[in-house]
Formats: C-alpha cells, structure tokens, sequence
C-alpha cells in the first residue's frame, strides 16, 4: 500500500476541513478495449486490472482513474476523493451530520474510506490516500532559443506527448448552485469562479489546481470530461495532431479559458464525453483565499479559440442530443 503522509494543516484558518485531493474518477463502458485503446493513444499508462482498466501517468505509479467493463452504455461510476487520515472521522461525521446515509462500497472496490452518494444520485467515495494534488503551481515550459538554432524538431522526431497528472474532471449536474453548496458542505470544497447558474470550479483547502472538480448545467448528471496537465503549449498541440492522425478527429481547441487560464484541447472519446490536455492552470495555496466572483458567460468561458462545437455541450450520458 503506498504510504500515507503525514497530516498538513489545510489552512491558517482554525477548523478548516475538507479533501485534499480528487483522487480518481471511474467510468463503466460497454468493452474496456476500446477505453484502452483511446486512453493509450492519448498518452496515458493503461494497464489491464481484471475487468477494469487502471489509467495512469508515465513515471507516476498513482491511479487516477479506472474504467470498468460491462455497462450498456458510458456512464460516471463514481468519483474518489483523497483526505488525511486524521480528517476521515471528522468528514464522515460531518457528512453524517448534513443528513447523508453512507452505503456500503459497490461491489469489487474495497475502501479505507466510506461511500454515499450526492443529491442527485452520484456516487462519492472518501478515502485515506496520499496527497496527489499538487503543492505548487505546476512548472510549464516555454522554450525560446537564439537566433541561428531551430527550435523544432521534423516531425518524425517529436518526442511522445506524455501527461504528467490529472487535473480535474468536469461532471454535469441538474443544479450547479445546490451542487456547489453540497460539496462545501460535505467534503469542505470551495468555490474558485462561477459563470451564473451554467458553470462552477471548486478548488481544494490544502493547496490545488485553480479547480479539481467542476459543475456544468444539464439536463441529468453525467461525466463530461477529465483534464490532464501537459508540460507545455508545444505539448498541447502535438497531442491534438498526433490523435487527430489516429482517426480522433472531433474536439475543441486549440484555445485558452478565461476562468483557469489554462490553455487546452479536447479529443472527443469514443463515448461523446471529453479528454482534454492542460497546460498552466492557475493554482490556489492553501494558505490564501482566491477571490471568487460570479461571471457573466458570454466573457468568461474561454479567451481565445475556434467556435465550440454543438457536442461540446451534449450529456449523451442523460440522453440528450
């Protein structure tokens, strides 16, 4: 089992609780292969776990999300979220406390943690786990050379696109104020940025990602896409070309978001839902409080980039179209 470190204090606030991490996602599909062959190409560690798939990063041995085989059709199994050990009491009373039955764990996952389920049905698992969002703004390369030097390679040459961590997922919700207020509540999330009642990014108290987990409206609740933090522009781009070349041709990009900063792609997944490669996200210390604001949506959705396209917003998985 991999070691748990030692409890940090989340903030200079007394009686601070929450998560300190979003430790995996989990999708069920119809056949594993097929994740794995687009999880693989896109640049992730994918490796056989039984009738599961375990997703991973290159030269990191955390998991970071799973998919498990046999559904009728793409659906959000559950999300994971990380805390230390000596906050899982205290989560779990507090939970307990805001009037959520904690369920047993679904079957074939086993838990140091507990289990319940949102509101609107989405099943969350709370577990002791090491602290696996970042600790500090992650370092992005912007390489310059001298005048007289090529800075790019042939193409044949370009070194393979490798994501270094997950970032965030974005899961559709029927209500994003309720749901934003659920998850202050229960695993102590904050608000970074919201866009009226259409959009919500939640950041962690112990130091994370301008957002690990974000809120989008919709007709039912859903998985729309997982982030994964690339090391630079360049990296961005030559993902998107290189799954492009391999028939991924449907997506989003090349562009940056206002709220985040980042830049990004999305690659469409065989299932109508998202992968997107991030680079330079603002980060939140868990030492300071970032100023959240309400945006108008029209301003605030990305600053520059093509047209999104109409299945950029489709939850297949609540059956729109």
């Amino acid at each position: 089992m991999t070691a748990i470190r030692g409890y940090v204090a989340p903030t200079t606030e007394s009686g601070a609780l929450g998560v300190h991490s979003l430790d995996q996602f989990v999708l069920s599909v119809p056949d594993a292969s097929v994740a794995q062959d687009f999880y693989g190409q896109f640049g992730l560690d994918v490796r056989r776990d039984g009738n599961a798939l375990a997703i991973k990063t290159f030269g990191h041995e955390h998991r970071w999300g799973s998919v498990v085989e046999g559904a009728k059709a793409k659906a959000l199994h559950h999300l994971s979220f990380g805390c230390y050990a000596d906050d899982l009491p205290r989560l779990k009373a507090r939970i307990e406390e805001q009037g959520v039955k904690l369920i047993d764990p679904p079957p074939g996952f086993e838990s140091n943690g507990f289990w319940f389920r949102n509101y609107e049905g989405v099943l969350i698992e709370v577990k002791v786990g090491p602290k696996v969002s970042p600790d500090k703004k992650s370092e992005s390369q912007w390489i310059c050379v001298p005048a007289g030097v090529a800075a790019a390679s042939v193409r044949e040459k370009a070194p393979p696109v490798r994501p270094r961590r997950l970032s965030h997922v974005l899961i559709f919700t029927r209500d994003v104020s309720e749901s934003i207020k659920f998850y202050e509540r229960t695993i102590g999330l904050r608000l970074s940025d919201r866009a009226s009642d259409l959009v919500a990014f939640m950041h962690g108290i112990h130091g994370s990602d301008h957002h690990l987990l974000a809120l989008v409206k919709s007709s039912a609740p859903g998985f729309h896409h997982c982030s994964w933090d690339v090391a630079s522009l360049n990296d961005i781009g030559l993902g998107a070309m290189r799954m492009h070349d391999k028939g991924w041709t449907k997506g989003w990009g090349l562009g940056r978001h206002v709220l985040g900063s980042n830049y990004f792609h999305y690659v469409r997944d065989p299932w109508g839902s998202f992968s997107e490669y991030s680079c330079d996200i603002d980060y939140i210390p868990k030492d300071e409080r970032w100023p959240a604001a309400d945006h108008k949506p029209e301003d605030s959705f990305y600053l520059w980039g093509p047209d999104v396209p109409r299945e950029f917003t489709i939850n297949y998985e609540g059956g729109e179209s």
